[in-house]
């Protein structure tokens, strides 16, 4: 088998097809946009290789939307889980492995900057639900209710969160909650303020600040943000600015709250997205990779804060599944071959070496405007014209992510901001045999013509 796959049949193959239509049947539409294109049914995989049913096997450079961050079949997860189902499973219980669980995380978010803070963590199942409960721990701490988010930013789509999504998706889905409002993201290829780093001055700091001036009424609890974008593209903000976010934050008597779902647990090449810029959350929300598929996240502060009531009365944070022993066992696991594999130091020598390769590609298209990414965090911008920098059209991008896919590679390349997040087990091997892939499939796109 190559690195980047091995392809059987057509794609997708008879047995997906004929599987996927008896599904629909009974399956509600809403699925995920990637798994709706792709067509496939999988029936397993290895680290970051996928097998199909009809045994046509793929490089995955999706990994579930950054959760399989031990990619696939990693046999410590699947132990773990058997091992504690056959025991007990839920309940809010003390367990072993939560103990241990607990203990690292709190161990890895005390590097995030000397002398840490970060220590006491609560565990939920999914990530709207931690960030509600983060907000609601800001409310009860600060005593004021009013949150900025940003725009591209997103942090799930329940009821609580709607208003800080920062894009289009929520249209349609109102009224939303008030005091929520938006900020623009310091997303510099394309500055929303029309501006250029460094000249800037970081103008949209200054945006924010006159924002919670005049469109707040004085009671912000919280501001809210990724360290770098994951749905908006990967987006990664320049090293000065993320600071200066949580200086405008305490300046209004607000906390700074991570959003580090998308970005924790070594994705970025760090344990923490926030690493790279050596700030500290007042308060940090994790999930997706921590159990590598099993529904598991969690928010983390202080001591102080999270003595904060009435965030800290019983049952006034706890949740049915969270922290219960099933997901406490996986996460356990899943944190531990994490560090134990030094996967964290895998994404970035990885991550370092596609971004080299993309670099050149993108010199060889005209239509790559953008290559950018920390770790296994990495994105393709693809324009119709680089001055512009206009949005290659989505049925171009459909065509792109289907050409990929026969030749063995699943990517997010459906849109014109590709985002590549492989399993942090990916090797350099398969990674860069998913790069000459989509090299490969940008050549036949100038052949065909592409404008």
């Amino acid at each position: 088998m190559s690195p980047c796959g091995d392809i059987r049949t057509a794609i997708p193959g008879p047995r997906s097809q004929a599987l996927r239509a008896e599904e629909a049947a009974y399956l509600a539409p809403g699925t995920q946009g990637v798994s709706q294109l792709a067509g496939l049914a999988f029936d397993h995989g290895t680290g970051a290789l996928l097998t199909d049913v009809d045994g046509n096997t793929f490089v995955d450079f999706v990994a579930g939307i950054c959760v399989a961050s031990l990619g696939h079949g990693h046999p410590a997860l699947g132990a773990a889980l058997g091992e504690q189902a056959a025991k007990f499973a839920a309940g809010s219980f003390t367990s072993a492995p939560r103990v241990e669980l607990l203990q690292r995380i709190g161990a890895l978010a005390s590097d995030i900057t000397p002398g840490s803070k970060l220590k006491r963590t609560q565990l939920y199942s999914g990530g709207a639900e931690a960030v509600e409960s983060a907000l609601r721990l800001a409310r009860s701490y600060t005593k004021k209710y009013e949150v900025v988010a940003f725009w591209g930013g997103f942090h799930g789509k329940t009821g609580g969160v709607l208003g800080l999504m920062g894009s289009d998706f929520k249209h349609g889905l109102g009224p939303l909650p008030t005091g929520q409002h938006l900020a623009p993201y310091a997303d510099c290829y394309r500055c929303p303020l029309q501006m250029s780093y460094p000249k800037c001055g970081l103008a949209c700091v200054d945006f924010l600040r006159q924002l919670i001036r005049f469109n707040t009424t004085g009671s912000l609890a919280a501001i809210i943000v990724e360290p770098i974008q994951g749905t908006n593209g990967n987006v990664v903000p320049p090293a000065d600015w993320l600071p200066a976010v949580k200086s405008v934050a305490h300046e209004f008597g607000a906390l700074l709250v991570l959003d580090e779902m998308i970005t924790g647990f070594g994705r970025t090449g760090k344990m923490f997205g926030a690493s790279h810029y050596g700030v500290e959350a007042d308060i940090m929300t994790f999930g997706k990779g921590v159990a590598s598929g099993y529904p598991l996240t969690g928010v983390i502060s202080t001591d102080e804060i999270v003595r904060a009531e009435p965030w800290s009365k019983p049952s006034f944070s706890s949740s049915s599944y969270g922290g219960g022993a099933l997901g406490a066992a996986a996460g356990n696991a899943v944190t531990r071959a994490i560090v134990e594999e030094k996967l964290d130091e895998n994404a970035a020598a990885v991550g370092a070496a596609m971004l080299a390769e993309l670099e050149l590609i993108k010199e060889r298209y005209p239509f790559v405007g953008d290559v950018r990414g920390k770790g296994l965090m990495v994105a393709i911008d693809l324009v119709k014209d680089k001055k512009t920098k206009e949005p290659l059209d989505k049925r171009t991008c459909e065509w792109i992510f289907q050409e990929c896919l026969e030749r063995g590679l699943l990517t997010m390349a459906y849109a014109p901001r590709i985002r590549i997040n492989p399993p942090l087990n990916i090797t350099r091997a398969q990674a860069l045999a998913g790069v000459a892939v989509i090299d490969e499939v940008f050549g036949k796109l100038v052949q065909r013509g592409w404008t």
